[in-house]
């Protein structure tokens, strides 16, 4: 008995010696045959962006100390808070040509001042009309994209400020003690099924003028993604409304802003999300940005690009998977403290802990390393 039980581990041993070796030639022989693939078609240095690949872009406020910074970044696009409504077309060139001359292209612009239409009140088909005049107006300058929110209310009270690493600035968020604070009288109460009957209504009008026009329109979703704001629930705080509004018109004008980090503050999958979504070409602009979530669409943090829980890497690649060519801003940088006596660049200002020089620096090499990485795979 003992015999044979030393004579069977003897032999597993060496079957599993055999095996392993085995294994480890054919990987290695793999990884020289890749290796050699690799060698004789090498990718040319510098990995730049083109017209077939996503854009890296940066907020703009038009000042001109900002516009040189963005361009020593190595930033080609912006993005802007448009005018207001209803844009006119010499206004928007005057935008764009001021970029311009700096070498910089404006592929976005925020539109708003549509709240009635939001609302469903009396004067909402007034408001959509100068929303319709505007993307005319954005389809006659090369304006690609035009970005929008749907917030019945935005449910702000829940953030504050955390310090990060070395006494850096990290920008938190807590729902349950501001779950239940009242309805503003100014607002009141809305049910969802309402919220989607105005959203309805606005897209019915104008993603036919969009379609026209040449100009794809982003509805960002819900950040922070708190189920209900001041007694009104938020449609676009849920992977299923998000899917409810891409069908209410499938078409490439009826798009959102693709969010890592709100995917990942709801607990989703992020690559899941940007490839149902890209698979369908209705991404028309994208944020990159990296959280740590404590309680799904509760609690979270927004990080370091490189300490959160998104796979940047992932990320980065399913873009390029999904054929997506338009703007990627890597957005709400953090603080650093240097920059308490520098502000200048003010991007993340208006969250606790948000940044501006040194944190959107940081978070443009950072994205463009991901990208230049995926591009020479």
């Amino acid at each position: 008995m003992k015999n044979n039980r030393r004579n069977f581990i003897k032999k597993s041993v060496s079957l599993t010696a055999a095996l392993s070796i085995g294994g480890l030639s054919i990987c290695r022989g793999s990884d020289i045959k890749k290796n050699k693939n690799a060698a004789s078609n090498p990718v040319k240095w510098p990995v730049l962006e083109g017209p077939d690949t996503p854009k890296l872009c940066v907020g703009s406020s038009a000042d001109e100390k900002q516009m040189q910074l963005i361009k020593q970044m190595g930033i080609d696009y912006v993005l802007l808070g448009g005018p207001p409504i209803p844009w006119k077309t010499e206004v928007l060139r005057s935008i764009m040509d001021k970029h311009k001359a700096y070498g910089l292209t404006v592929i976005n612009m925020m539109i708003g001042g549509f709240n009635k239409a939001i609302y469903g009140r009396e004067g909402r088909d007034e408001e959509i009309a100068k929303i319709s005049e505007s993307i005319v107006a954005a389809g006659a300058v090369g304006l690609p994209v035009i970005e929008y929110n749907w917030y019945v209310d935005r449910l702000m009270e829940g953030y504050y400020e955390k310090k990060g690493r070395g006494g850096s600035g990290i920008t938190a968020y807590d729902y349950s003690p501001v779950k239940d604070l009242p309805a503003k009288p100014e607002i009141g109460i809305y049910k969802a099924e309402q919220i989607w009957d105005n959203i309805t209504y606005f897209l019915k009008a104008v993603i036919p003028v969009s379609e026209k026009a040449g100009v794809r329109l982003a509805l960002h979703p819900n950040d922070p993604p708190a189920a209900i704001s001041h007694g009104s629930p938020q449609i676009m705080a849920t992977y299923e409304g998000w899917k409810r509004l891409l069908d209410i018109i499938k078409s490439p004008a009826n798009g959102m802003t693709y969010d890592p980090g709100v995917c990942k503050e709801m607990g989703l999958d992020p690559v899941e999300v940007l490839h149902y979504m890209g698979s369908r070409d209705q991404i028309n602009h994208a944020h990159y940005r990296n959280v740590t979530t404590q309680e799904p669409y509760n609690k979270y943090e927004e990080v370091f690009f490189d300490v959160g829980e998104v796979n940047m890497f992932a990320v980065i690649q399913e873009f390029f998977k999904v054929g997506y060519k338009r703007g990627i801003y890597p957005e709400h940088p953090r603080f650093f403290t240097c920059d308490a006596e520098f502000p200048g660049y003010v991007a993340g200002r208006g969250y606790p802990g948000g940044g501006g020089n040194t944190g959107q620096v940081f978070n443009v090499a950072y994205t463009r390393a991901m990208m230049q990485a995926v591009q020479s795979l």
